[in-house]
C-alpha cells in the first residue's frame, strides 16, 4: 500500500495563496481515484478536487476557478494550487489515492485562512 505525505499547509491571509503537495511512496499511475479532500472542525470530510480515471477533474463548487489540481507522475506527486483563499477554506486537507488494491489517505495538512 502506498504511503502519502502532505505538505505545504499553513497560515495565510484571505486572498493569499498556498500550494499543497502530496508525496507518494510508490507509483500513482495506476490510480482509479485520486484527489484532495478537506475537513473543517465539526464538519464531515468533503472532496475538493478529485480525478477519476477516464474522466476530468471534478472540483467542489466552492473552489472552482480558485483551486487547481495537478500531478507529476514521474515524481509520484499530487498538487493542489489554492488561490484567492477565503476563511471558509480553513480545514485539514487530505490527499487520497485509490487503486484496485488499496485506498490510501495521507495524514493531512492544516490550512488556516485569516480574515
Amino acid at each position: 500500500q502506498v504511503q502519502l505525505v502532505e505538505s505545504g499547509g499553513g497560515l495565510v491571509q484571505a486572498g493569499g495563496s498556498l500550494r499543497l503537495s502530496c508525496a507518494a511512496s510508490g507509483t500513482i499511475s495506476r490510480f482509479n481515484i485520486m484527489g484532495w479532500y478537506r475537513q473543517a472542525p465539526g464538519k464531515q470530510r468533503d472532496s475538493v478536487a478529485v480525478i477519476i480515471r477516464g474522466a476530468g477533474v471534478n472540483y467542489a463548487d466552492s473552489v472552482k476557478g480558485r483551486f487547481t489540481f495537478s500531478t507529476d507522475n514521474a515524481k509520484n506527486k499530487v498538487y493542489l494550487e489554492m488561490n484567492s483563499l477565503k476563511p471558509e477554506d480553513t480545514a485539514v486537507y487530505y490527499c487520497r489515492v485509490v487503486t484496485s488494491e488499496y485506498d490510501s489517505w495521507g495524514q493531512g495538512t492544516q490550512v488556516t485562512v485569516s480574515s
